[in-house]
């Protein structure tokens, strides 16, 4: 799906996770926003490889067949972008004090988010003012649920 009047966002793997096993709360509203087309996700295929790998851990106890139909119920939604092409671009992004998460910038800047939709402290900390230099937000999901007229 490409319809660029759709609000772009990145939503981390968790965030994701959560959107994908809780039917109910923040998580499950979420879900919603990407369903209806509210907005729609951005992936590259780091952060795909990420949740792949997130969704198999032994703590979901998911089957093969519950991971390809979870990975159904997002990925049809999403937007593929490969911030590796925009790299002039991406170098304005600031690092985050753990170099995981700077895949979800990179993506968010190189994909022209609006949002980056997390709950990891490092990241929601790069969106003080003081180090903004990008051109999206870092907001949780409980921001982002306000942000987008929940």
């Amino acid at each position: 799906m490409t319809d660029s009047g759709l609000r772009r966002v990145v939503l981390d793997t968790n965030v994701v996770v959560s959107a994908l096993l809780f039917r109910q709360g923040e998580a499950s509203q979420i879900r919603r926003f990407w369903q209806e087309r509210l907005v729609q996700p951005l992936v590259s295929a780091q952060t795909t490889m990420e949740l792949v790998r997130v969704l198999a851990y032994p703590k979901f106890r998911l089957s093969q067949e519950d991971r390809e139909d979870l990975l159904s119920e997002y990925l049809p939604y999403a937007r593929v972008v490969k911030p590796e092409e925009r790299l002039s671009q991406i170098q304005r992004v600031p690092r985050c004090r753990d170099p995981f998460h700077d895949m979800f910038l990179e993506l968010a800047q190189a994909g022209e988010a609006v949002d980056l939709v997390t709950g990891d402290r490092d990241l929601l900390e790069l969106n003080d003012p003081a180090l903004r230099r990008m051109c999206f937000l870092i907001i949780t999901p409980a921001q982002a649920l306000k942000a987008w007229g929940h």
